[in-house]
């Protein structure tokens, strides 16, 4: 598994600030936070509510596609894997009130998103100056990670959140009255931004200050919010009025830069991968074969190998110290799928695959141009090393108009009307992961699938999907969804409790890994200091909008 964030929230700004001279000072000395409400900076509040949020983003969008095989996850057995501290550090970016998070802020502005956007509203209601922006920016965040945190979590605090005073140990509440009030904060949010108010100085991270951006943005989270619970007549409604994320010009999306030190402003996939000592990340076995099989036309903008051949794979040879699994016959419930080496270099590993980690970093396959700001591969077959390919300027995808044409198909009501959205959605998707392989300056991009071989690539699987029928057909319009999801794979894990598709994902490593976690356990931070909340006593429990059949059953690629 990847490592959960331990980056302080100045690298997530120097991401956008990465070169800049012109914009804010966000090193510190001390703390507007120190300071009474009225007194603090509203820029910089600004700016810790963005860095906090893109924070949240990076490690959600990590577990949801740890679980789903888009990444790989460390640990045979869901409940060990997952412990009660895995939402720790979410969990106080939104909502912390004091200083001293140490692990999680260590910049001078480290108050959570809900404190901070209460200042703002304190400081704008005393002053002359407007900040509706500030607070329209922080709403519409706090509203996304709101829903968010119920989909993960089933339960979130919101009406008494954000007043330690009358409420020292708020509640939950039920996490189809969180959507509700999260919807509300996007409605406070899109009035304000339909003012076209000014930025009063502050940076804007992610639209630069353009509001119309902003409210296509909150339009497509509540699209995200009625795919998820399938109220098909508010996404309808709303895909009517034509104001969402359509174009990948609009996607939302955090970009990070390519300095490495004081500040590291690179991807953190890539300060991980692109080391001295090799790789450290693992990619996933199923959806490099899955997209090595299909001669997807990503694949190398995804993954960059360092080897042309696999130990154990296309009859190569075994290696026990560099690959112990290469070794194994696979057990009987690997039947049909890769077990342990993927051909060709895809040097990886499984689900769950809990082994000791071996030196093979400068082997195993490192993170690619997209979205980390790696190396495209060009089939060199070189090593991994600092400032390589792209140098770490690779973006965080958060929600792109790729994603929101996958929705469309889920939610259309004909086989034709889904294979069109399954067309735009690849077409889409291609296109911006082809567009970062100009990002390495030193590949030879002429081994970069052609405009023709793409071509025929998308119309083959839209032939595909309208030949098939019945799990078949679902299979190539999730399994098409997965691959777009990399490197922002928040959403998988809700649609595939949504629908347990795509089947034809590989087993955990572990016969018995234990159910499939429908939610995660409540942060043991909260569940320590809050005496109105109880921990689970497993990963069982379902969110409000989940109501498939109760595991282990279902989802049944488990």
């Amino acid at each position: 598994m990847k490592k959960i964030i331990k980056y302080i929230t100045v690298v997530f700004a120097a991401g956008v600030l990465f070169n800049s001279c012109e914009t804010t000072d966000l090193d510190l000395r001390t703390s507007p936070n120190d300071l009474a409400a009225d007194q603090a900076d509203p820029n910089l509040l600004l700016n810790s509510i963005q860095l906090a949020y893109v924070a949240n983003m990076y490690t959600i969008n990590d577990i949801g596609s740890e679980l789903t095989r888009i990444d790989y996850m460390l640990g045979r057995n869901y409940f060990n894997t997952y412990p009660g501290d895995t939402f720790d550090d979410i969990w106080e970016r939104l909502y912390s009130s004091t200083d001293g998070n140490g692990d999680v802020f260590s910049t001078a502005v480290d108050l959570g998103i809900f404190p901070n956007v209460d200042n703002l509203q304190t400081i704008d209601a005393e002053s002359d100056i407007d900040y509706s922006f500030h607070i329209a920016v922080g709403q519409t965040l706090k509203a996304h990670m709101l829903l968010l945190l119920v989909d993960y979590l089933g339960k979130a605090t919101l009406s008494e959140a954000g007043n330690p005073v009358d409420f020292p140990a708020p509640m939950l509440d039920d996490g189809q009255d969180v959507y509700t009030g999260a919807l509300a904060l996007l409605s406070e949010a899109e009035a304000l931004f339909a003012a076209d108010p000014s930025t009063q100085g502050g940076e804007d991270f992610f639209y630069g200050g353009d509001t119309e951006n902003w409210i296509k943005l909150i339009n497509t989270i509540r699209l995200k919010a009625a795919v998820t619970t399938g109220d098909t007549s508010t996404f309808n409604s709303i895909i009517a009025g034509g104001e969402y994320i359509a174009d990948s010009a609009d996607d939302f999306q955090w970009q990070y830069g390519t300095r490495e030190l004081q500040p590291d402003t690179r991807h953190p996939d890539y300060q991980d991968d692109y080391t001295t000592s090799g790789a450290n990340i693992y990619q996933n076995n199923w959806l490099m074969n899955n997209m090595m099989v299909k001669n997807d036309p990503r694949i190398r903008y995804y993954f960059y190998r360092q080897e042309s051949a696999t130990p154990g794979a296309a009859g190569e040879p075994a290696n026990e110290e560099l690959l112990a699994c290469s070794l194994a016959t696979a057990p009987a419930h690997y039947d049909g799928f890769i077990y342990c080496s993927v051909p060709n270099g895809y040097w990886g590993r499984s689900h769950g695959n809990n082994e000791g980690t071996p030196p093979d970093g400068f082997q195993r396959t490192a993170v690619g141009v997209y979205p980390a700001g790696g190396r495209f591969d060009d089939s060199s077959f070189d090593v991994v090393g600092l400032g390589l390919g792209g140098g770490g300027g690779g973006i965080e995808p958060i929600i792109l108009a790729s994603y929101v044409d996958f929705w469309q198909a889920e939610m259309a009501s004909s086989a034709a009307e889904k294979a069109t959205f399954l067309e735009s959605a690849m077409t889409k998707s291609i296109a911006k992961v082809q567009s970062f392989g100009s990002l390495d300056s030193g590949a030879d991009l002429s081994v970069a699938p052609s405009d023709d071989e793409v071509t025929t690539y998308i119309e083959d699987t839209v032939a595909d999907y309208l030949a098939a029928t019945g799990d078949d057909q679902m299979n190539i319009l999730s399994e098409q969804y997965w691959i777009a999801l990399y490197g922002g794979g928040v959403e998988a894990y809700n649609y595939y409790r949504r629908t347990g598709f795509p089947t034809t994902l590989a087993p955990n490593w572990e016969l018995n890994p234990g159910a499939f976690p429908r939610s995660f356990l409540y942060p043991q931070t909260e569940v320590i200091t809050n005496s109105n909340v109880s921990q689970k006593s497993d990963l069982s429990t379902q969110v409000f909008w989940d109501t498939n059949p109760a595991g282990p059953a279902f989802p049944s690629a488990n």
